[in-house]
């Protein structure tokens, strides 16, 4: 038999037709998907073959939101999809225009949509994510105003809100045995709440209660909210080999702090913000360079702070747990970054050691952990306490090692305060918690008894 070069190119001519778009074959295909319900927003994740082309559009009448995906077949059951605690009520899917595909949510009042694509990471491979925003909620991005105490009221809760660290679509670091991070931390920051506010004098909040994911900055802006005394957030370490362990504290950098200091003073909403906590100092009125002092003096009494709660807290953890560092370590973690609360990290182990892996999906575990980190934090804040709470109340009606308060003002060092009230810097700096010599205006020392 004899084949012609026209047989050839005629042969050619129908394979390539055959594999083409046009004949019924999508250039990619969605493989599963998932539904995060946040309070303030359902988050919807598309896992893709490859990067995938889309528009979303919003009807109403009743509330819909059509999401078109360009050259994309359905490869995954969406019936599957858990749509409590979402606004949606339904999905359908369908073929559109040959090779594309459709798929329309049924809602029960209209949202805010945001849609955005994901690159590859170890846990996942190309996503479409589309945010569900529901305005009719109170929204995270509405907080950044903090809240101002009662300055009348003398007896007042320390607040510590934890943070339990990634969530939802982010679950972390990922054991050996199949751990995911973000389970634990809830599970043990949920631990911690419940021994804060079962200790007088205190009250906790949750920065997330439930698997959904919450930005980094806007941790910050909820314990802003709150207006927080300390902000603790809560993870499991991981390393590329299983053999690092044991448990570390951080609070932030010096240069983490330095990058903050231009950030804020680049927002202008901030300028209105409280600065030094109790001291009520504000940025509005003042040009860039006195800001900026202002700003940095608040950010190292910050960080002075933090690495004193967290030297309390290393101290006890070292009686349950592995310590993988003994001293404070500090990084330019975003969380940290508050510039008049003081913050810290609290790495719990190596989720990434086989044996801690264990110990950290142990309940037991995590209640010991857990009892270590409120027992240092307690103590800090004993030495310590904030003025106006009920912890500086009970000290001074018990005549402890404080004899009295003073505001810091334009001009004093901590030498000359320490001069006037017959102490020395050394006592100062122990019972306010201080690792140096700065102090900020406005700020409230704890003067100890001669």
């Amino acid at each position: 038999m004899i084949i012609t070069v026209r047989d050839c190119l005629r042969l050619l001519l129908v394979v390539v037709v055959s594999l083409s778009p046009a004949a019924g074959i999508a250039a990619t295909e969605v493989e599963g998907a998932r539904i995060w319900p946040a309070p303030d927003h359902t988050r919807l994740v598309f896992d893709t073959r490859s990067q995938v082309r889309h528009t979303i559009f919003s009807l109403e009448n009743p509330s819909r939101l059509v999401i078109d995906m360009q050259d994309t077949s359905l490869g995954a059951n969406l019936d599957r999809l858990d749509l409590s605690n979402s606004p949606v009520k339904r999905i359908r899917s369908a073929p559109r225009n040959g090779n594309d595909l459709r798929v329309v949510l049924d809602l029960e009042k209209d949202i805010k949509p945001r849609s955005f694509l994901l690159e590859p990471n170890q846990q996942y491979g190309h996503r479409l994510v589309v945010d569900l925003i529901q305005e009719d909620r109170e929204s995270l991005d509405e907080l950044t105003k903090p809240i101002v105490r009662d300055q009348s009221d003398s007896k007042r809760d320390i607040i510590v809100v934890i943070d339990a660290g990634h969530g939802g679509e982010d679950p972390g670091a990922i054991g050996p045995g199949g751990t995911r991070e973000k389970d634990v931390v809830l599970a043990m920051a949920r631990r911690l709440e419940e021994l804060i506010d079962s200790k007088p004098g205190y009250e906790a909040r949750l920065t997330r209660t439930g698997d959904y994911y919450i930005d980094l900055r806007r941790r910050t802006l909820l314990a802003r909210k709150h207006n927080a005394d300390l902000f603790v957030s809560v993870h499991a370490d991981a390393f590329r080999s299983p053999q690092p362990s044991g448990a570390s504290v951080f609070a932030l950098s010096q240069r983490g702090a330095t990058s903050e200091t231009a950030r804020w003073l680049a927002r202008s909403e901030n300028r209105s913000d409280l600065i030094g906590g109790e001291g009520g100092v504000t940025l509005g009125d003042k040009d860039d360079v006195l800001a900026g002092v202002l700003l940095d003096l608040s950010m190292t009494a910050s960080i002075n702070a933090s690495v004193g709660v967290g030297g309390y807290i290393l101290d006890q953890l070292g009686d349950v747990t592995k310590l993988h560092k003994r001293g404070v370590e500090q990084a330019a973690f975003v969380v940290l970054k508050s510039p008049d609360i003081p913050s810290i990290l609290v790495e719990a182990g190596f989720i990434s050691n086989p044996r801690e892996e264990r110990n950290l999906a142990s309940a037991n575990h995590q209640r010991k952990v857990a009892r270590a980190v409120f027992d240092g934090i307690d103590a800090y804040f004993n030495n310590v306490p904030p003025p106006g709470t009920l912890l500086a109340w009970q000290k001074r009606q018990q005549g402890g090692a404080v004899a009295s308060e003073y505001r810091v003002q334009r001009g004093d060092t901590l030498s000359a305060v320490a001069r006037r009230n017959q102490v020395s810097v050394e006592a100062l700096k122990r019972v306010n918690g201080l690792t140096d010599d700065v102090v900020l205006v406005g700020q409230t020392l704890q003067i100890p008894n001669s």
